[in-house]
Formats: C-alpha cells, sequence, structure tokens
C-alpha cells in the first residue's frame, strides 16, 4: 500500500474538494498501480493507492473495524503484524482481511493515538474515528513513509509526494527562499520544511491528530532515538540477534524480494540474511557504468549473488541516459535533492521492476547507525574539544589542524590570498559560532562554499531573504551538551540519512511502482545502537566495528575492507555533457524569470567550464532546483499527471543460477 492523500475541514466539504483528492489520488498511480479506494463523508476525504505486496486479492483500503465506525488508509508495511494480529484476535478482535495494516485499526481500538508505539515498520496512515469525529495521521519513527501537509483555517491537506500534493490545485507554488538557502548548503533541505512555502513534513516519529468539533490541530512526537534507554551486555551479540529478526520481518511478502546490491559491507550482509532467511527465493540486482570504471561492482556482486545461490541481474548506467532523464529525475526525487547517487538508486528499481520483483530491500542505515562516515567522527571529536572548554585541548581538534590560522605565518597568508583568489574564504567551522553550536557539517567543504555561493547566485532580494534562515541552526542544541555520540547519531539519521538517503529510495524506487524496504533503518536496531553507545562508547573504534564483527560469518573477509563504494557513479565524466545539453535551461529559465537566480550567475555558472570546483557544484545544484521547479509550478498550475514515461534504451542483463546449498561464509 503506497500512496495516501486526503482532505479534513470543520466546514462541510464541497464538491471541488473532491476532484482535488482524487487529482491528488489520480498523480499517485505509481506508488499503487493495482488499485485505488476513498472513504469520504462530509468532513473527511481520504484516498489510497495500492501496490499489492500482502493479502493480494484481500487487503483492499479503506480498512474498517468491525462495526466501520473507523476507516484507515495506509502506506508502507507493518512488518509485526503476524505477531500483533495473533495477540489482537486473542483478546477478540475479529479481522476481515489478511493484510498487514488492518492491525493498525485494531490497535486504535485498543490504544487510541498509543497504537503507534506497537508497530514495527515503515508506515504513514490517516485514521478516522468516525464517533468520535477525530483524524489521526501518523508516520513511522525513522520516516521511511512520507507525509506532506499543507494547512489553511479549518481544513488540512495531506499526500504522500509533494507533488501530487500540488496537483490538488489548492496548494499555490511559491519557492521558500529560507528552505533554497538550506538547500544549497546541505544539497537537501531538512526536515520539517519543504522549498514550497506553506507545506511542510509531518516529522518523523510524530502524529497529527486533528478534531472536527471543536476544531483542533495538534502535533505530537511519540519517538526520539536519543530517547533509547542504555544497553548492557555484548554488542556484537545482541546486534547479530537483531540482525537476525530484522532480516525475518522485513522478508514477509507475498510477492518475489530483491536486494540491491553492491560490492559493500552493507548490502551484502542484508543479502546474506535475507538469502538465510528466503534461500533461493531473493534476486539480487546491481548497476554498472560502460568500461567498468573503479565503482563498477558488478563482478564483486555477481559473486556474493552465486555464493548466496541468488537469481543476479545487472544494469548499465549509459551517460545518455543520465543526461536525457535528468529532468525528470529531478522531479521525481520529490525534494530537490543535489545528489547523484540518485541515478543508481532509479536504475536499480527500475531493474526490479522489469524483472517482476516488486519489493527492493537497500543497505542504507549502516553509516549513520555504526560511525562510516570520516567527516562524521572529524565533527563529533571537534565538538567534543569545544565541549571541553579546555584552550589545551584545541590542538587536538581535526578542524583546528585543516585550517590553522596563524596570522603571520607564510601559509596562512598563502591560504589567504588564494581564498581571495578563489572568491570564497574558508575557515575553522567554529569560527565567531555561538557556543550552542555543535561542530557538524559546516565543516564539511561544501558547506562552507555555499555560504559565499548562495550571495553570489541569488538576486539581492531573494538572497536577502534566504539568509535569514541560519543553516546552521539545525545542529544548535542547549548547554550542557550531554552525551554528544548519541546526540551526533541522532543529528545524522534526521538531516542526511533521513532527506538524502530515505527520501530519494522511497521516491526513485516508488516512480517505478517498487517498495523499498530499508532493513537497517529498522528503529529497534537504531534504538539498539544508541542504547549500547551509553554504556560502551564506540566512537574511537574502527569503523562500524560493532557492525561488521557482528557479520564477520556473513560476509566475506575480503568484503570487510574494501573502500565504500554503494552505488557511486563516475559522476565527474557526466558533469561536461550535463552542462552542454541544459545550460541555456538556466540562462532564461524558471529560476532567472522568477527572481531566484541572478542572470548574470547563469551565465558565469554555464560558462566557466568546471575549472573550479565550486562551479561543478553550483551548476549541478541550480540544474537540479531549476528542473524541479519547472515540474512542481506546471503541477500545481494544470492540476495533472506527468506522465512516467522511459525515453532511453534499457540495458539489461539477467543471469539465474539453480539455488544450490547455502553455506555461511566462513571468512
Amino acid at each position: 500500500m503506497c500512496g495516501i492523500a486526503g482532505h479534513i475541514s470543520l466546514a462541510e466539504r464541497a464538491g471541488k474538494h473532491a476532484e482535488a483528492v482524487r487529482r491528488m489520488n489520480r498523480s499517485m498511480v505509481h506508488r499503487g498501480p493495482d488499485g485505488d479506494g476513498e472513504y469520504s463523508d462530509r468532513h473527511v476525504h481520504l484516498a489510497m493507492r495500492r501496490l499489492s505486496i500482502i493479502d493480494l486479492e484481500g487487503g483492499w483500503q479503506p480498512l474498517y473495524n468491525e462495526d466501520r465506525s473507523i476507516a484507515l488508509v495506509a502506506n508502507g508495511e507493518v512488518y509485526n503484524h503476524v505477531e500483533l494480529r495473533a495477540s489482537l484476535e486473542a483478546r477478540g478482535h475479529r479481522f476481515t482481511t489478511h493484510s498487514d495494516c488492518e492491525t493498525i485499526l485494531h490497535l486504535y481500538e485498543e490504544h487510541g493515538a498509543d497504537c503507534l508505539h506497537h508497530l514495527r515498520g515503515m508506515y504513514a496512515f490517516a485514521l478516522y474515528d468516525i464517533r468520535a469525529g477525530r483524524v489521526l495521521i501518523g508516520r513511522d519513527r525513522m520516516g521511511e513513509k512520507p507525509v506532506y501537509l499543507y494547512e489553511r483555517p479549518g481544513e488540512v491537506w495531506f499526500c504522500s509526494e509533494l507533488r501530487c500534493l500540488l496537483t490538488s490545485g489548492q496548494v499555490p507554488f511559491e519557492l521558500d527562499p529560507g528552505s533554497v538557502n538550506l538547500y544549497y548548503h546541505y544539497n537537501y533541505i531538512p526536515e520539517p520544511r519543504t522549498a514550497v512555502k506553506g507545506v511542510r513534513k509531518l516529522p518523523a516519529g510524530s502524529y497529527l491528530m486533528i478534531d472536527l468539533k471543536p476544531w483542533r490541530v495538534t502535533e505530537h512526537r511519540y519517538w526520539r532515538l536519543s530517547d533509547a534507554p542504555p544497553v548492557e551486555g555484548d554488542p556484537v551479540r545482541l546486534i547479530r540477534g537483531e540482525l537476525d529478526r530484522i532480516g525475518e520481518l522485513v522478508t514477509r511478502a507475498d510477492v518475489p524480494i530483491g536486494v540491491a546490491l553492491s560490492g559493500g559491507v552493507d548490502s551484502t550482509l542484508i543479502a546474506a540474511i535475507a538469502a538465510g532467511h528466503r534461500p533461493g527465493l531473493v534476486h539480487a540486482l546491481t548497476v554498472g557504468y560502460p568500461g567498468r570504471p573503479d565503482q563498477d561492482e558488478r563482478s564483486v556482486a555477481a559473486r556474493t549473488a552465486k555464493r548466496l545461490g541468488m537469481p543476479f541481474h545487472e544494469v548499465e548506467i549509459h551517460t545518455r541516459e543520465v543526461v536525457e532523464l535528468f529532468p525528470e529525475r529531478a522531479l521525481w526525487r520529490d525534494d530537490p535533492i543535489a545528489d547523484t547517487a540518485g541515478h543508481g538508486y532509479y536504475a536499480v528499481s527500475r531493474l526490479a521492476k522489469a524483472n517482476g520483483i516488486p519489493v527492493l530491500l537497500q543497505g542504507q542505515g549502516a553509516d549513520e547507525l555504526f560511525w562510516g562516515y570520516g567527516w562524521v567522527r572529524s565533527a563529533l571529536e571537534a565538538s567534543l574539544v569545544k565541549q571541553s572548554g579546555d584552550p589545551a585541548s584545541r590542538r587536538k581538534d581535526p578542524y583546528r589542524r585543516l585550517f590553522p590560522n596563524g596570522a603571520g605565518s607564510l601559509r596562512s597568508m598563502a591560504s589567504r590570498t588564494a581564498q581571495w583568489l578563489l572568491g570564497w574564504s574558508r575557515g575553522h567551522p567554529d569560527e565567531g559560532a555561538p557556543e550552542d553550536q555543535l561542530i557538524f557539517y559546516n565543516g564539511n567543504s561544501s558547506y562552507q562554499r555555499a555560504r559565499w555561493l548562495v550571495r553570489r547566485v541569488f538576486p539581492p532580494e531573494f538572497s536577502a531573504r534566504a539568509i535569514a534562515t541560519d543553516p546552521a541552526e539545525i545542529f544548535r542544541r542547549p548547554r550542557p551538551w550531554g552525551n554528544l555520540p548519541v546526540m551526533f547519531t541522532e543529528l545524522m539519521c534526521e538531516t542526511y540519512l533521513l532527506e538524502n538517503g530515505i527520501v530519494q529510495g522511497d521516491r526513485l524506487s516508488m516512480i517505478n511502482s517498487v517498495e523499498l524496504r530499508l532493513p537497517l533503518c529498522d528503529y529497534r536496531l537504531a534504538e539498539l545502537a544508541v542504547g549500547l553507545r551509553k554504556v560502551y562508547p564506540d566512537h574511537r573504534l574502527p569503523y562500524k566495528h560493532w557492525l561488521k564483527a557482528a557479520a564477520h560469518d556473513l560476509v566475506p573477509t575480503e568484503l570487510m575492507n574494501r573502500p565504500k563504494q554503494g552505488f557511486t557513479p563516475p559522476h565527474k565524466s557526466w558533469m561536461t555533457p550535463l552542462t552542454d545539453a541544459y545550460r541555456l535551461s538556466l540562462e532564461d529559465g524558471y529560476l532567472v524569470n522568477h527572481g531566484v537566480l541572478a542572470p548574470k550567475a547563469a551565465a558565469e555558472m554555464t560558462n566557466h567550464r568546471f575549472r573550479l570546483p565550486i562551479w561543478t557544484e553550483a551548476i549541478y545544484k541550480t540544474l537540479v532546483l531549476e528542473f524541479w521547479c519547472r515540474g512542481m509550478s506546471a503541477a500545481a498550475s494544470s492540476g495533472g499527471v506527468m506522465e512516467h514515461t522511459h525515453r532511453v534504451p534499457f540495458h539489461t542483463s539477467s543471469q539465474v543460477e539453480s539455488p544450490g546449498p547455502r553455506r555461511a561464509w566462513a571468512g
């Protein structure tokens, strides 16, 4: 069940509102090509699109409780539905389907809004308690499934996708300058903000309660990762046990399942666990590039698939396809996201669709939970130095070593001269920062350059409104800070993981009508990592030490220390063709004509030919935003549906091995 939409109103709803909801629902056909459903009365209209994964014949929505006093539309999967169903039936509840989502209705009868505490999975749902005149809109803890909100006095509109919300004709398309500023600093927009003024996301781990009489809208945060209780015990044994349990849960489906397999630890671990629970029935899918550059991991993935007895499928991503599909792909992400890895996400899900595999497992989450990024470790160490307040400890600050500030040194003078010649400055990330500001993403070089870039590319009026939003505000925390490793884990999950990895994964899989599941984003695994971290600090252990130790017999030794690639593309070879194809689109495009991009900056970017890294970043970010704005503006003005078409030949091959006996890897 993969797309929901609706409208809740204090006043009696008009016919135009019903048609607006139906437009939103029709525009989500890619999220649910198997059918749709609606509930409507004078104040509430709920709609959904269905991708059939569990109870293919009987799980149609809306779903109702026994006396039909509660109606539900839901998106996602409740992984622990088998156990919940058994418990609820033992307490006298009667089920009419075998849908995993029907458990939400009966849990609500027992617990009200606290039903959310009993769910394990990825989900977004809208539940209407007809007798109470109350609507509950809930979202899963890690934010795997989205909910966009648009509120006016006395009414709430919601939808699984921003573009589809705009097709309602009820939401004007206007860029929010502060969010655009965040986009240029982060390459995405941290939630709950969106790039559209007046539209926000229901935050992960939250629910919205709407009471009709009297009208009241309240938002509640029902879960925070940092609230996980301390956990004592052997981290490796506990993590391995949780991984085994996750493998059992996420492979529950009445359809074929695949794994997006690269040559790294995370996807290999997921493949091994999934194959162990459904031997011979899980497919492996991977991407590669012409000429097999260093980023191409097909040969490693093929060996892993053969070892695990998994049918193997591969696709080659050609530069021509990247260029030709660039405008549509910028829009399909639903949020403006300037990450070239999205091309791999899209290609592997399209490969799954082409091979009749509607469920795909992918490896996001491990790096954020288990210290997989070097820059995060450096930022944490620098913040620990700041927390200590000891001037002597500043010598240990990794960023202080990178950005020396000795005013009289030749090195300092040369650095300042080079910065002046390049037109942007780079100093210590904490220079001039408030005492309550962590050293976090502001140590990233792209973030540092964006401080100069936004003043260069925006016209004065737009720039003044944009820079009124401080991009560092999201990593300010009241002093004293407490447990910084835990705080950093939560920050990583709420920013980069959520708005880059999870959002791209969901939208670029669902545009192909494929449900993406992220086993390593399971909230119990996240709580376990944080709970252990509160007792056993691990941020100075080798990268992903606990996870790798837990997976020692599942992942071959030679893969444990391979450089991380994932689906990292040869993006440098794409930049010139992209610019050649679309540079004129900027000079007289949406952004220039709407006062977002200065005409001089547009010309400077497109003619610079990437002599400096800052212009490479700038033009890619700006092209993504340009085509995203064009598509979103068209959706808002026409109320139509952008067709999902493939204009490029699809180069694939498949090798189906006869499943042999599976053995554990004896590293």
